[in-house]
């Protein structure tokens, strides 16, 4: 009986000592870490000891010949610090027979990621054996558009030649990523897109404007080859398929490439022109040379790329040297049927009209050729009139550094030709585009070059501009005005407000005359031309007054 007692009580110290050595083995295997968060992407971390705390090991002193240096923790905690800064050369260090390329897979990871911010959240160090320990940790990125993305990864550890080093595989930067694979970032495509109007609507339907719409195409302004819609992270393994890890998709899919052109604006110009065989419209932003409208029945894009004899309306330059020299509005001119220029060819009104003794402001609005030629003749000379035009964007003869298809002339080399080019005939050529920049600038007193179609770049840019004197602007409002008030635009269907200049022109070969009208209402200008229509009262008004009647 004693014996028994005796044999119990053993067995009981025995279970005492065997239960305490298994509660220090499991401590000794989880040890607890605090959070470590990095500082965000591109900041210094601080200096100094990091979070990674943990409590001291159990286990009894090893001996110092083999005892490893530093701690799992400590390169941990250094790994991390020195990751948030891009210092791959200090992470190269703490790593065990690091790859050649370690620092290039970094860089790669990171310029398919575009993270404008990384963060890193480190959780408990649990120990795997005697000389070998994991961490797990959270990244954090702050990706365009899609926000924040997180994953979770793990950093393992051992102990090599003493010394406690990171073991890295492609893994530490995304689980999914195996030896070999990388982060790829792709960008699917909507496909080619049509350029499509200012507020991203289509084109109204026949609006005349296909010819430019295809130029565009042609040259490259409207990408061709697909719009990039929205973006995808993939993980490209070898021998597997791509595994996409975080993607964006816009709400709205883009309906096409933006122009300057305005819906309202084109519809109007392009109904105005119903029934009409041979004819072009071009409106245009005055405050900023924007194109809101080109319907064009001419073929081939003439309306920006073919020059016809303006006519008239390029008294508008030739009124704006003689203000530029003197001149008012209310300056007393004649209107005789016909002008006989000194030892040089007659010049006549058309159907030899005497207006006698009337005001500049009168002549204009007339469109007396006698006035115009008189006082081209009296006032000016070749070169004041050709640096004139070249302010309301026209090239001269020679000027090989401006290739502008605008409007050209050539310097007048006797009295004949400058009365020819004085009202716009002779070597004076110009496309409708540049008429309405004509109008427009005369509206807002700056030349503007036209903005492209494509609307890619801020406002302002891509665009030369040349001011006009106020008294030029000015005076040249005061000419236009009569023209719709009391001139051969006058008792028309224009709607209140417009002002303008009518021109007919002779086309040189014997056909029927060309028909003009430019002009401008409020922060709009145009030019309406019609091929072999004949006088700008009777065809190219009738059609703006349709225009700006549908606005």
């Amino acid at each position: 009986m004693r014996n028994r007692a005796l044999l119990a009580l053993v067995m009981v110290a025995a279970a005492i000592f065997v239960f305490g050595v298994a509660g220090l083995i499991v401590s000794g295997r989880e040890e607890p870490v605090s959070d470590f968060v990095a500082a965000p992407r591109g900041t210094p971390a601080p200096a100094g000891p990091q979070t990674l705390q943990l409590r001291p090991e159990p286990s009894s002193e090893p001996s110092p010949a083999s005892s490893p240096e530093g701690s799992p923790d400590e390169t941990a905690a250094a790994y991390f610090q020195a990751w948030v800064k891009s210092d791959y050369d200090a992470m190269r260090e703490l790593v065990d027979d690091p790859p050649d390329d370690f620092a290039d897979q970094h860089r790669e990871f990171e310029d398919a990621a575009l993270s404008k911010s990384l963060r890193i959240t480190v959780g408990n160090l649990v120990r795997t054996g005697d000389d070998t320990a994991e961490i797990p940790f959270t990244q954090e990125r702050d990706e365009q558009d899609a926000g924040t993305w997180r994953f979770d990864s793990s950093l393992h550890l051992a102990v090599r030649d003493l010394t406690w080093k990171v073991v890295w595989t492609p893994a530490v930067l995304h689980p999914e990523i195996q030896p070999g694979g990388s982060l790829v970032r792709t960008e699917p495509d909507a496909g080619p897109l049509r350029p499509v109007t200012r507020g991203g609507r289509e084109f109204p339907q026949n609006s005349g404007a296909e010819a430019y719409l295809d130029n565009l195409m042609n040259q490259g302004v409207a990408p061709t080859a697909g719009v990039a819609v929205g973006w995808a992270l993939q993980v490209d393994n070898p021998g597997l398929p791509a595994k996409t890890v975080l993607s964006y998709k816009p709400e709205k899919r883009p309906v096409g490439v933006r122009t300057t052109i305005d819906y309202a604006v084109q519809a109007a110009a392009a109904r105005a022109l119903d029934g009409v065989q041979r004819a072009a419209i071009v409106a245009v932003r005055p405050s900023t040379g924007e194109i809101l409208a080109v319907s064009d029945k001419l073929g081939d894009r003439a309306a920006f790329e073919r020059k016809y004899a303006p006519g008239s309306t390029f008294k508008t330059i030739t009124a704006a040297a003689l203000l530029n020299n003197g001149l008012s509005p209310d300056s007393t001119v004649d209107c005789p049927a016909v002008y006989q220029i000194p030892f040089h060819r007659p010049i006549h009104n058309y159907k030899d009209e005497n207006h006698g003794t009337v005001t500049l402001r009168q002549a204009f609005a007339l469109s007396c050729n006698t006035t115009f030629v008189r006082l081209t003749i009296e006032r000016l000379n070749g070169d004041t009139l050709v640096d004139q035009a070249r302010a309301f964007g026209f090239r001269a003869q020679g000027d090989s550094s401006d290739t502008s298809t605008c409007g050209s002339l050539q310097r007048p080399e006797n009295p004949d030709a400058l009365a020819e080019d004085s009202f716009g005939q002779g070597t004076v050529e110009a496309t409708p585009l540049c008429m309405a920049l004509v109008a427009a600038a005369v509206e807002s007193g700056e030349w503007r070059q036209a903005r492209p179609l494509a609307d890619e770049a801020p406002q302002g840019e891509l665009q030369n501009s040349v001011p006009l004197p106020s008294n030029v602007a000015e005076g040249l409002r005061s000419l236009m005005s009569a023209v719709t008030v009391d001139g051969t635009a006058a008792g028309s269907e224009l709607p209140p407000g417009v002002a303008g200049k009518t021109g007919t022109a002779e086309d040189g070969q014997g056909g029927q005359d060309h028909a003009w009208f430019i002009g401008y209402r409020g922060d709009l200008a145009f030019a309406v031309f019609v091929e072999h229509g004949g006088t700008g009262r009777g065809a190219a008004v009738p059609i703006a007054a349709r225009f700006l009647k549908a606005l």
